[in-house]
């Protein structure tokens, strides 16, 4: 029993030793008060359009889109990642560094095979841009013959 008590007495005076000189960066942040929005090196991103309506369909039919983007930043741009919300929609995007003024496209393929009716489908992407996750769209109706 004593061993047991002198085991936890140590564990206790001794497991919470220097816990004020530790600090954890959980966000980071590169605006704050002591910087301007403008001072950073950030890519920015813009689409000529982030949402497309391909009308009506035929079951079966594949549609093959192209998001256009532009860095508008000052800084390259990096995306990430791409994913569509299911199987049926596959996005193609760059995978090198949009420099700043440059552009680019997001290619998106959709299946309309075993689909009907309305259908909303997202591509996700994760860019190193603020806010860092952007959300195009892609809907319409398929029509079963």
């Amino acid at each position: 029993m004593f061993r047991y008590s002198f085991f936890l007495i140590f564990f206790f005076c001794f497991s919470c030793q220097n816990v004020s000189n530790n600090s954890i960066d959980i966000i980071n942040n590169p605006i704050s008060s002591e910087t301007s929005d403008k001072d950073l090196l950030m890519p920015i991103i813009e689409f000529d359009y982030d949402s497309y309506d391909f009308g009506e369909i035929q079951q079966g039919k594949f549609i093959d889109i192209e998001y256009n983007l532009m860095n508008t930043g000052n800084a390259p741009l990096l995306i990430r990642s791409a994913k569509g919300s299911c199987g049926c929609t596959v996005p193609d995007w760059p995978k090198d560094p949009i420099n700043a003024g440059n552009s680019a496209k997001i290619k998106v393929r959709f299946n309309s095979e075993g689909k009907k009716g309305y259908q909303n489908k997202k591509i996700t992407l994760i860019t190193n841009a603020l806010p860092s996750t952007r959300v195009l769209t892609l809907k319409g109706n398929i029509i079963v013959q």
